[in-house]
C-alpha cells in the first residue's frame, strides 16, 4: 500500500488527494525546472515521476525523453522511492527513449529531420495512449539543455520542438515537465531558449544553493513560480 505523507511540494502543486479521486492536476500543463551545478534539480523529476505511475493511476502513462542518465539510473533511483520502472515499462505506463548518446546528423538539415522523427516517436506514443483511453499523459524530458547539444546548438529548432510538445498537452491534456540547467547561460543575458521555455511553463520550480551556503544535511532549497492564469 502506497501510504504517502504530503509534502510541501505536493501541496504547492495540488497533488494532495487523500482519497485518489481527483484526476492528475497537471493535466494540460507545462512543469519547468530550473537547476544550477551546486543544487540538482533532478530530485523533483524523480517526485512527479514516481506520482505520475503511482498504483492509484494504473491508467497513466509516462513517456521520457533522457539525454541525461541510462535507463538503469532512473530505475535504481526509484526503487529507492518505491516505484519499480522495469515492471512499469514491461506493463507499457513507462516509455524510456534512451537520447544519452544521440547526435543529429551534422548541418541545418539534419538538426531538423532529427528533431522531426523524435517529435513523430513522441506524438505517436501519446496519441496511441490517448486512444487506449489512458487517463493522463506526462512527457518528461531531463534534461534540455542536452537536447540542444544533441542538435549542435540549433536552437532554433529546439524550440520548434518545444512549442510541438507543447501543442500536445492542449490537445490531448497531457503534461509536459522539463528540466533545465539555467547556469549554463550564465555568459549570455537571458538567452531566447530560456525565456521561451519560462513563458511557455504554467509552473516554474528553481532548485536554487542556500543564501547561507552549503550544509551538511541540506544542499538547496525550492522556489515554485506558478502562473496566475492556473493558480486562480
Amino acid at each position: 500500500m502506497d501510504q504517502r505523507a504530503p509534502n510541501l511540494l505536493d501541496e504547492a502543486l495540488g497533488l494532495v488527494d487523500e482519497e485518489k479521486t481527483k484526476p492528475w492536476p497537471l493535466s494540460s500543463r507545462v512543469v519547468l525546472v530550473e537547476d544550477r551545478v551546486e543544487t540538482s534539480g533532478a530530485f523533483v523529476l524523480h517526485h512527479l515521476l514516481k506520482r505520475a505511475l503511482s498504483p492509484h493511476s494504473s491508467n497513466d502513462v509516462v513517456v521520457f525523453l533522457a539525454f541525461s542518465q541510462p535507463f538503469s539510473h532512473y530505475d535504481r533511483v526509484l526503487r529507492k522511492l518505491g516505484c519499480n520502472l522495469t515492471a512499469q515499462r514491461e506493463n507499457n505506463r513507462f516509455f524510456f527513449l534512451d537520447l544519452l548518446v544521440s547526435e543529429f546528423p551534422d548541418g541545418d538539415e539534419g538538426n531538423r529531420d532529427g528533431l522531426v522523427a523524435l517529435y513523430g516517436k513522441i506524438e505517436k506514443l501519446v496519441s496511441t495512449s490517448f486512444q487506449e483511453n489512458k487517463k493522463c499523459i506526462t512527457i518528461v524530458i531531463d534534461d534540455f539543455s542536452l537536447m540542444e547539444v544533441a542538435a549542435n546548438g540549433a536552437t532554433n529548432y529546439v524550440l520548434d520542438f518545444l512549442r510541438y510538445c507543447h501543442a500536445l498537452t492542449s490537445t490531448f491534456g497531457c503534461s509536459l515537465v522539463v528540466l533545465n540547467h539555467e547556469d549554463i547561460y550564465s555568459s549570455i543575458e537571458r538567452p531566447a531558449l530560456i525565456l521561451q521555455m519560462e513563458y511557455l511553463a504554467d509552473i516554474l520550480i528553481k532548485a536554487e544553493p542556500l543564501a547561507t551556503g552549503l550544509a551538511t544535511d541540506v544542499h538547496g532549497q525550492g522556489v515554485l513560480f506558478c502562473e496566475s492564469r492556473w493558480c486562480n
